[in-house]
């Protein structure tokens, strides 16, 4: 019986081998010689579109041709798009591409938890032209202890924030704006609205504000200091240009500047109604003209400071393959194709020519009304803009403007740097509630910053601060030794 079981042990074991090599040897012909289709599974932020069907018939004949391979493109509204993505990586689901990033789908959470595979030789393998298009610094930015994971949309890579205004106001009231570049020079033109235009409010709500970078997203307080000592991490709520720019808030709260419900209100202030002067808003060159289109009105823009590449910048708008992909090398020819092939990304992006758009002058189109009702996509989440089709409005200069914008961007002190929360994750957690009470209606100058400011961070501390702030300290000076500098 012993030998017996021995030799059914045995039996399994070579037919274990057997069938490895096999499955091995097919999943290499899949990606490389097959002439089976591979079909790809692909999550992307961004409501549901009607035409999503008939475009993705397009697209599928496309990519057949191309790469033998056919997309499964699947659709999550952006309100459900994170809590829908942790579900199926908790499930260990099989798919094949995920849209992540900074603020949904957490890039450097799921990386170092494993559910995006490295994709450092898989891009050099099989991504060699997205490599060369996609700008240096998204990749160098976007990699997490030298291993990246997802791959970088190609778009503008600094983050500059810059106060925008409804330029009939402005020229109605012979204002000047050449000279705002703070919130405090705001002062003379807000007083103009108030006393004017009664049925304006002078601010949009937004968040004033501030001249660091944070460490992790929403209104924490970890951050790195963009001038100055830039190599200590600080509480922001204890830093003097935050106290001061707080007081401006609240100066403008106080004189009606700002509505009287800004802490609580979820108002989104959209574009098409002008009930506002002024608002802030993240910059990308000839911006103001993509504004203006949504108002159906001019909307002029001030830049608040230079342009900055932070982690969150580079990490904006990604694609990974997820870790329980089948064919993760035919995944990374898609996004090479999507990345590179001009034709694949504006079909994406803007549907079926003739249908969804129309070709004008100089190469240039132009909206049908079946793209605004039945095929309005997510362009910045998708890939590579710079090789859009410009709309016949843009400038001829558009994408040429991205680059230079590109190059002038100034890299933050810990570009690159990607803080591993997993230490102080109990900290975290109380310091994040602490912040949900007071940031908000600090930042939106509801409340004096003098009496709250104290408050607020004697609870931070109470919560752990000093914790998370020695930990990120560690890790950041171990990170630094490493990268030799």
């Amino acid at each position: 019986m012993k030998k017996l079981m021995m030799f059914f042990m045995v039996l399994l074991g070579v037919t274990g081998l057997i069938t490895g090599c096999s499955n091995n040897e097919e999943s290499n012909a899949q990606g490389e010689n097959s002439d089976e289709t591979v079909e790809l599974k692909w999550y992307l932020i961004g409501t549901p579109q009607p035409d999503t069907e008939k475009v993705m018939e397009e697209v599928n004949e496309y990519t057949k041709e191309k790469i033998n391979a056919t997309i499964d493109l699947n659709l999550i509204d952006w309100g459900d798009y994170d809590e829908r993505m942790q579900v199926i990586t908790a499930s260990a689901e099989e798919y094949d591409i995920a849209f992540t990033s900074s603020w949904a789908n957490n890039y450097s959470l799921n990386a170092r938890k494993g559910a995006f595979l490295e994709l450092n030789d898989l891009l050099d393998e099989h991504g060699k032209e997205m490599k060369e298009a996609i700008n240096p610094q998204f990749i160098e930015g976007a990699k997490i202890d030298g291993s990246l994971y997802a791959i970088p949309t190609n778009k503008e890579l600094g983050q500059q924030a810059v106060l925008s205004f409804n330029n009939e106001l402005v020229e109605k009231h012979n204002l000047d704006v050449s000279d705002v570049n703070s919130i405090e020079d705001l002062e003379p033109l807000l007083e103009v609205i108030k006393q004017n235009e009664p049925d304006v409010t002078p601010i949009a709500t937004f968040d004033a504000y501030l001249p660091f970078d944070f460490i992790l997203q929403g209104e924490m307080p970890f951050a790195f200091r963009l001038d100055g000592n830039t190599d200590e991490v600080v509480n922001v709520y204890e830093e003097d240009v935050t106290m001061d720019t707080l007081k401006t808030m609240h100066d403008y709260y106080q004189k009606g500047y700002i509505r009287s419900d800004a802490a609580t209100s979820t108002d989104s202030w959209p574009l098409e109604v002008a009930n506002w002067f002024v608002r802030k808003e993240l910059y990308q060159p000839y911006a103001e003209k993509v504004w203006s289109r949504s108002a159906g009105y001019e909307i002029v823009a001030q830049p608040l400071h230079e342009p900055y590449i932070f982690n969150g910048s580079v990490t904006g708008s990604m694609q990974a393959i997820s870790a329980t992909s089948q064919n993760p090398e035919k995944a990374m020819e898609f996004l090479n194709l999507l990345n590179t092939d001009p034709y694949l990304r504006n079909l994406l992006d803007k549907g079926i020519e003739g249908e969804h758009y129309e070709e004008v002058e100089d190469g240039k189109i132009k909206d049908l009304p079946a793209r605004v009702e039945k095929f309005n996509m997510p362009s910045f989440a998708i890939g590579n803009q710079l090789i859009l089709k410009l709309y016949e409005d843009d400038p001829e200069d558009k994408w040429e403007a991205f680059e230079e914008f590109n190059d002038k961007s100034i890299p933050s002190p810990a570009l690159g740097f990607y803080f591993d929360t997993n230490p102080v994750r109990t900290e975290i957690a109380a310091i994040s509630n602490v912040t949900s009470e007071y940031a908000p209606a600090l930042l939106k100058g509801a409340v004096d910053p003098e009496e709250y400011l104290p408050k607020f961070n004697d609870k931070l501390y109470e919560a752990g601060l000093q914790k998370v702030l020695d930990e990120i300290q560690k890790q950041y000076d171990e990170w630094k030794k490493q990268h030799g500098e």
